[in-house]
């Protein structure tokens, strides 16, 4: 049987895709690191790790423990900075058909605003702006934790830039739909969420913690349940496009996030256990799709039955 090339098509926030299955930040490099593994052309975009005004080398000491459902990381944002990724990464990405999205982090408002100016006109699909780092002026508060810092960061960002954003949510919150409303209020034209929990390790014969950083983000399958929680709750309250993620490792975890209501999901951690399971979950989402007799994916976008 004949596979309808349309099956699979989303459109997030502008941004036209073969399917919904993203690669997330910060777990699939800048893209070029998988071509080994898979052909990035059935991906249904790539958004490179986490990108900075200046180069940074990261945090110091032991980086990445493996938990008992997932990983904890503490990288600390290494990458080599916009002008290099502008200059010598995105080039080599254009040579693919797929979305290219950069995920932007900065210390303050004005760095944030400086990165959507300088990647406005390279040539990529959009721009996911990660509010989970410090924020230097406010005390070392992240954006992500406080509303009014979160919409601050969107507005600055639309401002410098006609691509589209989306804007990444930290679960590291008491009420993620009052953080969602906040920067759909601001102009952010999607949400992707979540992005990691803070936790850490203790190595028992040390008597230190395991990570140089002391905590880290964990995410990976034990990470699935709030996610999917807070992505039907954030999704029921919003009304720009949704991208989920948190612990999807088979199509089947993708599916129970575009119930909930993601338009799209994001594959991480998963990545790193099989660099294979992006085209993996673009499979099971065909094969899923037939089986149903449904005309596209999107058919079960919102679709979860709670009453």
């Amino acid at each position: 049987m004949s596979k309808p090339e349309h099956m699979l098509q989303t459109e997030v926030a502008g941004i036209r895709m073969k399917n919904p299955v993203m690669a997330a930040s910060g777990t699939f490099g800048f893209g070029v690191e998988y071509r080994e593994f898979l052909d990035l052309n059935q991906i249904g975009a790539i958004v490179v790790k986490g990108t900075t005004l200046k180069p940074r080398a990261g945090n110091c000491g032991r980086r990445i423990a493996e938990t008992p459902a997932g990983m904890l990381n503490a990288i600390g944002l290494e990458n080599p900075g916009v002008e290099a990724l502008i200059d010598n990464i995105l080039p080599t990405l254009r040579e693919y058909d797929v979305p290219v999205l950069v995920n932007i982090s900065g210390n303050t408002v004005e760095e944030y605003g400086e990165l959507a100016k300088r990647l406005d006109k390279t040539g990529i699909a959009g721009i996911e702006i990660n509010i989970s780092c410090p924020n230097v002026k406010e005390g070392g508060i992240a954006f992500g934790t406080n509303c009014d810092s979160a919409a601050s960061v969107v507005k600055t960002v639309k401002a410098n830039t006609a691509l589209p954003v989306i804007t990444k949510l930290s679960p590291n919150v008491t009420d993620i739909v009052a953080m969602a409303l906040a920067v759909e209020a601001a102009g952010s034209d999607a949400i992707s969420l979540i992005n990691t929990l803070v936790g850490m390790a203790v190595d028992i014969h040390s008597w230190r913690p395991v990570l140089g950083n002391v905590v880290g983000g964990l995410s990976g399958p034990a990470v699935k349940p709030v996610a999917l929680r807070m992505v039907w709750q954030v999704c029921q309250a919003v009304k720009i496009p949704v991208i989920g993620m948190g612990g999807i490792m088979t199509a089947e975890d993708a599916i129970e996030f575009m119930l909930a209501g993601a338009s799209a999901v994001m594959v991480g951690t998963a990545n790193f256990v099989d660099p294979q399971t992006i085209e993996k979950v673009v499979t099971g989402l065909e094969e899923y799709v037939v089986k149903r007799d449904l005309s596209c994916i999107q058919d079960v976008v919102g679709k979860l039955k709670v009453n």
